[in-house]
């Protein structure tokens, strides 16, 4: 099983000016130390407009800059929002291919539609379409990536000629493929589509098992793969803080856990939000207050909780991998027993503080995760050996409906296509006279064709 750390870059208020850039800068310190102790994946958010939440709107430039800090840590999208009226397919097929070229052939392509209104509106996106969005932007942007050229689409949400988009990414055909996942029907909707299921539901292990079992079941009954190659892997995202005392490590991330639920709540399910007015960290304070919630007690109390359960035998109540090494060392094998493949960490969360999360990957990373490491190649090839007939027979699904490049197309300068249209043979003389001197190296500064 992999390790990830996973970043939205929240930032609850109050702010001053420096605040987003010390939040961005220490995540780059986070990571950096992530990759020298052997973590597998950093997975960057795309959100917009989703204040104290997610201030990580561009997640291609953070990744950028963590590729050239890093050695070995892949780099993952967790997600890209692939609907046309987000990202433009070709540009999202440009982003990750450059993204590939700088940081060696390290990137996660993963991808997602979102369900904020503040996103969705925002970009004037009809929740009745989301899905479509994402589907048809994902299958151009692919297309993009491994057509050379590509030969022109024309849908429902976009609508373009043939190009040679260009750059193409250095993993062939393409990054590995992802998608955002929260509920069922999402994980069998990856296995469909021949994705990785990235799952955001903060399930327990035990749960795992039974979302696999599905991914795996629909994989081998029904999948044709949206990608060229099949991803068959999932990921799960569970809170973390590690610490020496279960008492430190509650104290350090419980709030942080909890705020993270809060805010996306107030996006996405019950919040009102005047932008650049409502302080979502405020509300969060005072309406645990208004129900008698102490963080000090709160912490108290969930530690007598876990330890009545671990008298008793009970490894289930550790909230997420939130303890000390050897708690999350156990956590962490419940979940390489279920079959997932990845376990992605969320711990820049709230007010969690940047010493402390330096601490808790410093921590897993010599104490818990050499020996996850030592076992995953063969857990890797074992998986594979064992999935092959299934995504052979998947490939073998998919058909190649990809348009035939329209006869004879070119691309025409502007100058060149209004001179033709226009049949005016003396413009004809004047562009074959201009192109053999650019050939000859003349220039003529008093032409004012190029802008």
């Amino acid at each position: 099983m992999k390790f990830g750390i996973f970043y939205e870059h929240q930032l609850p208020r109050p702010w001053d000016e420096g605040s987003e850039l010390k939040i961005v800068q220490d995540a780059l310190e986070q990571v950096e130390l992530a990759d020298r102790l052997g973590f597998d994946t950093v997975w960057e958010v795309e959100h917009h407009f989703l204040e104290e939440y997610s201030h990580s709107s561009a997640p291609e430039v953070f990744l950028a800059a963590c590729s050239q800090r890093t050695k070995d840590i892949r780099l993952g999208h967790g997600i890209v929002q692939t609907a046309p009226f987000y990202n433009h397919p070709a540009r999202t097929a440009e982003r990750i291919a450059m993204l590939d070229l700088v940081s060696g052939g390290r990137v996660e392509f993963g991808s997602g539609e979102s369900s904020s209104e503040a996103e969705l509106g925002g970009f004037r996106i009809d929740p009745a379409d989301k899905r479509e969005q994402w589907l048809e932007g994902l299958e151009v942007a692919i297309r993009c990536m491994t057509e050379a050229p590509f030969t022109g689409y024309d849908g429902k949400y976009v609508s373009m000629p043939p190009r040679n988009v260009v750059p193409k990414p250095v993993q062939k055909p393409h990054p590995p493929l992802w998608v955002a996942c929260s509920r069922r029907d999402t994980i069998l909707l990856a296995a469909e589509k021949g994705i990785g299921a990235l799952s955001f539901a903060f399930i327990d292990p035990e749960e795992a098992v039974h979302w696999i079992t599905d991914y795996e079941k629909t994989l081998a009954e029904s999948c044709v793969p949206v990608g060229k190659a099949v991803n068959a892997n999932v990921a799960c995202v569970t809170p973390m803080m590690c610490a020496r005392t279960e008492e430190e490590a509650l104290s350090r991330g419980l709030e942080g856990g909890n705020f993270f639920g809060y805010s996306l709540g107030h996006y996405y399910v019950f919040g009102e939000h005047q932008p650049g007015k409502t302080d979502v960290w405020e509300e969060f304070v005072t309406k645990r207050g208004e129900h008698g919630y102490d963080p000090a007690v709160a912490v108290a109390l969930e530690q007598e909780r876990l330890g009545a359960k671990l008298a008793a035998g009970d490894t289930k109540g550790l909230r997420g991998a939130t303890g000390t090494p050897e708690q999350i060392r156990e956590f962490c094998l419940r979940f390489e027993e279920s079959g997932v493949d990845q376990l992605i960490f969320v711990m820049q969360a709230g007010k969690n503080q940047h010493e402390h999360i330096c601490e808790a990957i410093e921590l897993f990373g010599k104490e818990v995760l050499p020996e996850f490491k030592e076992r995953d190649e063969a857990l890797v090839a074992k998986k594979a050996k064992r999935l092959e007939p299934v995504i052979e027979q998947a490939m073998a699904r998919k058909v190649d409906n990809t348009p035939p490049m329209p006869k004879d197309y070119t691309m025409k300068a502007i100058p060149k296509a209004m001179i033709d249209a226009a049949q005016n043979e003396e413009g004809k003389q004047f562009l074959e006279k201009f192109a053999q001197d650019r050939a000859e190296g003349k220039r003529d500064e008093a032409l004012g064709i190029i802008g």
